[in-house]
């Protein structure tokens, strides 16, 4: 005798399925309530992949009961059965957005029981490629380590992968260019991890985070009595990474007095705590990134060109997310399934507008930006499929479906420049108006026309310098 399949059913409706489940079982299906699968193990609950709803009723507060039920289920496929109890559908709209929001399919009350199996068993296999697609998916989008959250399949991610592995396997300097947002700390993390330090550990210093007066102290460390306020010793960061990577972000942030103690370091591996006259042997590999544009700030003098050299041996590129715009679909439903399972969430992915404004917008804060606007819409979304307005995109995209006049796409354009400036300069008016070439007053005034604020809102994300795209990965000589 073959092996029944299972299908779970909410405890709520358990009186008007109860005799349809010794039919049921005859047809190979055995029902679990809900209430009873939470005494089953953890492992038995996840090979159920089907439900079947039993409709009884149209009240509000009832419906919203049994979805409390269904939402505990997420990767659930849910098969719907208007009972003999139930009210009629015509015109209930509580009943249609119910449905809509939760079933898969739904049978008439005069549908037979064999059309339900039929439907199980259909229902099953949707769950089945279901699950099949986000493994897939999951698998191929990551390598190694801290990779597992590096996704993306385009041809400029596989360059990536493979000059990661390139430069780990060389313990020199490593320079990591990208926009913000597109990973370059998970890319540092990735080097470390695969190479021969992993055993060691691996620390993450943004320079443009730390106050200018304790930014040596962080470094380097400090003796006792060194300055007021040092109550004890304290190991600065570089000491602490003996045997390890140091990843120093926005280096182009330190300010210039501690960039000649870095070079210092850097040429001969020493430190010297403040307020002690010993120097300290380090064994520590460096990994730099940075928003600024170094060379600009070399030719002004905010950057010292010795320790640009002497951090740029190696140097990776880190892609911006609109230049692999493939991999888009990929990282967010890789993040909607994600979020999807740790709270309950209505939506059940994205519709097809949604897809394609995501592939239209330019994404200034790229990955991070991306992931912050699916979390978002997975939470506040209220019907089964995800929209733009959601995303909180329906502002800045255009239906290219729709008609677009000349006048129009110029004002979107102007806008998108204008947004771009604001969050490239973290909304300093005055920085953003000299690098459109315009007085800060006609930005003002361009900026009250297309409704941008001075400051940054919870759908704008800062997007730095921009380098030069694609994977890339160069030796120069020390």
């Amino acid at each position: 005798m073959e092996s029944p399949e299972f299908f779970i059913f909410p405890d709520e409706c358990a009186t008007y399925i109860k005799e349809k489940l010794d039919i049921l079982e005859e047809k190979g299906w055995v029902g679990i309530s809900s209430a009873d699968q939470e005494f089953k193990s953890q492992s038995t609950k996840n090979k159920i992949p089907v439900g079947l709803m039993p409709i009884f009723n149209s009240d509000e507060d009832v419906l919203t009961e049994i979805e409390e039920s269904i939402n505990c289920h997420p990767e659930m496929v849910w098969v719907g059965w208007l009972t003999s109890y139930s009210p009629s559908l015509q015109g209930n709209l509580a009943l249609e957005t119910f449905i809509l929001r939760n079933l898969h399919i739904f049978h008439e009350q005069q549908d037979s029981i064999d059309d339900i199996v039929i439907s199980l068993a259909r229902c099953k296999a949707v769950a089945v490629l279901r699950k099949m697609n986000r493994t897939r998916s999951a698998r191929e989008g990551i390598k190694h380590g801290s990779m597992l959250k590096m996704l993306g399949n385009t041809a400029s991610m596989q360059g990536l992968y493979c000059n990661i592995k390139k430069v780990a396997a060389v313990d020199a300097p490593v320079f990591i260019n990208g926009e913000s947002g597109t990973g370059k700390e998970l890319t540092a993390r990735s080097i470390h991890e695969i190479s021969s330090r992993r055993n060691g550990p691996f620390n993450a210093v943004n320079c443009g985070a730390l106050p200018t007066h304790l930014i040596q102290s962080e470094l380097f460390g400090h003796e006792k009595g060194a300055f007021t306020g040092a109550v004890k010793r304290k190991i600065g960061r570089i000491e602490a990474t003996e045997g390890g990577t140091l990843f120093l972000d926005e280096i182009g942030d330190l300010p210039l007095e501690m960039q000649v103690n870095l070079l210092r370091f850097l040429e001969d591996h020493k430190i010297q705590r403040i307020g002690d006259t010993g120097e300290i042997s380090v064994d520590v590999r460096v990994l730099a990134a940075t928003h600024v544009d170094l060379n600009k700030a070399i030719e002004e003098g905010k950057f010292r060109e010795d320790l640009y050299h002497r951090l740029n041996v190696l140097t990776i590129s880190v892609p911006p997310l609109r230049e692999r715009r493939e991999d888009i679909s990929l990282i967010s439903d890789y993040f909607f399934d994600k979020f999807s399972c740790e709270a309950k969430t209505r939506a059940r992915g994205f519709s097809k507008d949604s897809r394609s404004v995501m592939q239209q917008y330019q994404w200034p804060g790229n990955v991070r930006e991306l992931i912050n606007r699916v979390r978002r819409a997975t939470v506040m979304c209220e019907h089964r499929l995800i929209s733009p307005e959601d995303l909180g995109l329906e502002r800045r995209s255009h239906d290219w479906r729709e008609p677009l006049t000349l006048e129009r796409a110029r004002e979107m354009a102007e806008r998108e420049v204008i947004n771009a400036a604001l969050v490239r300069n973290k909304h300093k008016v005055q920085k953003a108006a000299k690098e459109l070439g315009v007085s800060r007053v006609t930005l003002y005034r361009l900026m009250e026309k297309h409704h941008l604020s001075r400051h940054a809102s919870e759908e704008t994300h800062p997007q730095k310098a921009t380098f030069e795209s694609g994977p890339e990965i160069k030796l120069i000589s020390p």
